[in-house]
């Protein structure tokens, strides 16, 4: 019924830049929220970015300034542009939609699989 698939995760180098992609598919009336989470190895997972279907964007405070998230309501897909990557970036990348499907009366949390993106010192 609802599907999000991810893409753009892999191995870079310290410093350097990856883009992640994550198209949300199925029988959304609306689409509220796009955003990306992320945990590491023993580690919770933590907000990395949030983009409204106006545009409003919320950072987690250790990408600020590094990382940039946008969106194309007209794909349902969000873009998280990630520079000046760290070690400590290394994580899986889960992407999230806070939505509203056809069929349900409230909004819901959708989530990808995850991609995992690796940042080598």
């Amino acid at each position: 019924q609802v599907r999000m698939v991810e893409s753009g995760g892999g191995l870079v180098q310290a410093g350097g830049s990856l883009r992640l992609s994550c198209a949300a598919s199925g029988s959304f009336v609306s689409i509220n929220v796009m955003g990306w989470y992320r945990q590491a190895p023993g580690k919770g997972r933590e907000l990395v970015a949030v983009i409204t279907s106006g545009g409003s964007t919320n950072y987690g405070d250790s990408v600020k300034g590094r990382f940039t998230i946008s969106r194309d309501n007209a794909k349902n897909t969000a873009y998280l542009q990630m520079n000046s990557l760290k070690a400590e970036d290394t994580a899986i990348y889960y992407c999230n939609a806070r939505a509203l499907v056809a069929g349900y009366s409230r909004l819901n949390d959708y989530w990808g699989q995850g991609t995992q993106v690796t940042v080598s010192s």
